[in-house]
């Protein structure tokens, strides 16, 4: 299955894409439109998504670091709603925490200037939580994984 992510930004937005058949991920850009401006953001990323052909999508959530739900998280699901009125594709939201980190570590010694890595930032996070998520499918599907929830000894 072909897959886009999104890191929505305030100021860009970072785009992925990758399959879970070669699990091969890249990233695949950005859009620098601010989340303020949200009809014109909304147009671009139905661009992304007619370019790219995914099946599904796979948003970056922010959840806070104890995992819980904070105002900006709701601000990403209100805003992937009305994506959703536009377009007719599942999405999948995937934990984002420390993917800018992530991303600002992969550039570290990459001879980059700031204004270099500051542009491919956010398409680096989106690769990251694409990658995150494809483990994730890989995690569940796997038969030597072990869920201690689901054992009856574990009690």
């Amino acid at each position: 299955m072909r897959y886009l992510a999104i890191d929505l930004g305030d100021r860009r937005t970072g785009l992925a894409t990758g399959d879970d058949e070669s699990g091969i991920v890249s990233a695949a850009g950005v859009i620098e439109l601010p989340l303020n401006r949200g009809d014109s953001l909304l147009d671009g990323l139905c661009q992304a998504i007619r370019d790219h052909e995914p099946e599904e999508l796979v948003v970056g959530m922010p959840f806070n670091m104890d995992g819980s739900e904070g105002p900006r998280a709701k601000l990403v699901r209100a805003f992937i709603e009305r994506l959703t009125q536009r377009i007719d594709l599942p999405v999948r939201y995937q934990d984002e925490r420390l993917t800018s980190v992530q991303a600002d570590w992969e550039m570290a010694r990459s001879g980059m200037t700031h204004k270099q890595k500051k542009q491919r930032r956010d398409a680096l996070a989106a690769a990251a939580i694409l990658r995150d998520y494809l483990a994730s499918l890989d995690e569940s599907s796997d038969p030597d994984s072990f869920d201690s929830a689901s054992d009856p000894d574990s009690d």
